[in-house]
């Protein structure tokens, strides 16, 4: 449907257009017209040579080309060129400027460009300019979904007649399409088909504005890759190197793919189930690239291959699936250059001198971001592009960077490969300002090894004569001494245990005179203990450090010395019984007092010992 309307537009301007010519432009006339249109890609290439002449009085300085604006809004490059006549074209110096017209009097649905000539043409006189336009985006799929197994057909529409506000004497167009497949084409007067090539014309004494709407439904399966964004990275490094890198988002603009998709089917027979898609992309980088790699979000991919020559290097980009209509990819390339290739001097500055444009194959771009990185210092930047390009400049931060890296930011849409043109960009740099970062780097080594050194050599411990440091050595005699007293106590108790069993002993064997001599021993062993105790807690009452634990050390020693002579109490009581014979109820009514005392203390002591150990 959208075809269909915009062919009805086209037809519906151009109607309008033949009751509107201006007389003003009846002065110029076209002798004769050429055009060559190739359909062999995606990218729709017209090519015209136009040999104008002057038949009024008055000199003619400029030549009108004229564009449908449903075309116009799919122009992506136009370029007019003198001819010597021959086949021969002058250099590209030899380009003329172009701008966009407004004419009076003309409807706002043509679009025209104003070709300005060296050199004026007098009455009579005539010259033979060359134009070449690119469009992108005006074949359309039709039928627009297709299967796996369908053939790729696309439509074209233009006018057998050459658009011109200016009389055209002899006028001839040839058509040149991929295969010689073709669906169905318009049948006009004077019409051949020759191969793949479909011939209109000649035809004579065309009048201002002249139309004859030719529409070509024809095969195609070439690849309709679509870069809907392309950002490029250029650095530059003054050390030897161009650092390339091309973020790249791609989709399949030709008839979307409908139903399921077999890998094997494709893969035993790719060129019935899966002509119209693409495989792979051909990069053509420039001599001496290194260091190539071809990776997206997941990382690298080894499906390509590089090879190249003196004068180019090629790498093989091949997806990790091929890409049938609407389907699109993500991956990023990048790639070194020697800098001495591409960046120059020029009156006290420098300048790089690089491509704009992708370096894939065919690729239509619709939105492509250049950024130039320079060298940090870089100032007194300005920039030089052969076409009209959007310009912004943005900082970069990268290592060892102080103030950041200028980057110079250029953008434009609708991008095809005749855009692949060197631009420059100048600045001025400090050749001082390369030791910067090795200054960097030295500075920041010997900062690192002077620390060490100074670490290892200075003694960063706490003064032996300062405050905390003799409050610390306190402390630590505070800590040795209470652990020597819980080491006595438990000696004692483990006394304690052995009276126990001594006690044991007495029930088992009946023998008293051991068991006194058991008793006997440990009362030496507790006076000896008590003897040891009083110099430690003369001490700990002496030193101030121990004034908070000092109540719970006494503590623990005095509870442990009643919890001895009730031991001693116990043990005389029952050893008395046993020699007087004394046994049953009234043995345990005797010691049952002693008993539950000496539970007690066992308690509180063991809980004084665990409070001033944790302490």
């Amino acid at each position: 449907m959208g075809f269909r309307f915009d062919l009805l537009l086209l037809f519906t301007t151009l109607v309008l257009l033949s009751t509107t010519t201006p007389t003003v432009l009846s002065d110029v006339i076209l002798s004769k017209v050429d055009r060559r249109i190739d359909l062999t890609s995606q990218i729709v290439r017209v090519a015209s040579t136009l040999k104008v002449e002057n038949a009024g009085p008055g000199p003619v300085s400029e030549v009108l080309l004229t564009f449908p604006e449903i075309q116009a809004k799919n122009l992506a490059y136009l370029k007019a060129t003198l001819n010597e006549g021959k086949g021969k074209v002058k250099n590209s110096g030899s380009n003329l400027p172009i701008n966009v017209a407004n004419p009076e009097e003309l409807p706002p649905s043509l679009i025209f460009h104003s070709v300005s000539l060296p050199k004026a043409l007098g009455e009579g006189d005539s010259l033979t300019i060359d134009v070449f336009a690119v469009f992108t985006h005006v074949l359309r799929p039709f039928p627009e979904e297709i299967t796996q197994a369908d053939i790729q057909l696309v439509l074209f529409q233009d006018t057998a007649h050459y658009l011109s506000p200016y009389a055209v004497k002899v006028q001839s167009l040839t058509v040149k399409l991929p295969k010689a497949r073709i669906e169905m084409y318009t049948k006009l007067e004077n019409t051949n088909i020759h191969g793949s090539d479909i011939k209109y014309g000649p035809y004579e004494n065309l009048p201002p504005f002249s139309y004859a709407p030719v529409v070509v439904h024809f095969e195609t399966n070439q690849p309709f890759a679509v870069a809907q964004e392309l950002v490029r990275e250029i650095e530059i490094s003054h050390w030897g190197n161009v650092q390339v890198t091309e973020h790249y988002n791609i989709v399949h603009g030709g008839a979307k793919s409908k139903g399921e998709f077999s890998r094997l089917d494709f893969q035993a027979r790719p060129h019935l189930r899966g002509a119209s898609a693409f495989r792979n992309l051909v990069a053509k980088l420039p001599p001496r690239a290194h260091s190539i790699y071809y990776r997206d979000e997941i990382g690298n991919i080894s499906t390509s291959n590089v090879w190249g020559d003196p004068k180019k290097t090629e790498l093989l980009i091949e997806p990790r699936y091929p890409l049938f209509g609407g389907w699109r990819t993500t991956f990023t390339i990048g790639y070194g250059l020697p800098l001495q290739d591409f960046l120059f001097g020029s009156e006290g500055k420098r300048f790089l001198n690089f491509s704009f444009g992708s370096p894939i194959n065919d690729l239509v771009t619709d939105n492509i971001i250049v950024k130039v990185v320079l060298p940090e210092g870089s100032d007194d930047i300005s920039i030089s592009t052969p076409f009209p390009v959007k310009q912004g400049q943005e900082t970069k931060i990268s290592h060892l960077d102080v103030a950041g890296r200028p980057v110079v930011v250029l953008e434009k849409t609708n991008v095809v490969p005749e855009h692949n043109q060197y631009f420059q960009v100048y600045y001025r740099f400090n050749k001082l300002s390369m030791l910067r970062e090795p200054f960097m780097l030295i500075s920041g080594f010997f900062i690192l090894f002077v620390s060490c050194i100074v670490y290892m050599h200075v003694d960063l411990s706490i003064s032996k004569s300062s405050a905390s440091y003799l409050a610390k050595l306190q402390w630590d005699e505070v800590r040795a001494t209470i652990q020597q007293v819980i080491s006595i106590i438990n000696q004692c108790l483990s006394k304690h245990e052995r009276l126990e069993a001594s006690l044991h002993d007495l029930s088992r064997t009946g023998d008293v005179q051991a068991c006194k001599t058991a008793r006997k021993t440990a009362d030496s062993l507790f006076k000896e203990y008590s003897k040891e105790l009083k110099p430690l807690l003369s001490f700990l009452q002496s030193s101030p450090q121990a004034t908070q634990i000092l109540p719970k050390v006494e503590e623990l020693v005095a509870k442990e010395k009643e919890l001895q002579e009730r031991l001693i109490a116990k043990h005389s009581t029952i050893v008395d019984c046993y020699e007087k014979k004394i046994g049953g109820r009234e043995l345990e009514n005797r010691v049952a007092s002693h008993q539950l005392k000496v539970a007690a203390l066992k308690q509180e002591v063991e809980d004084l010992l665990d409070y001033v150990e944790e302490i």
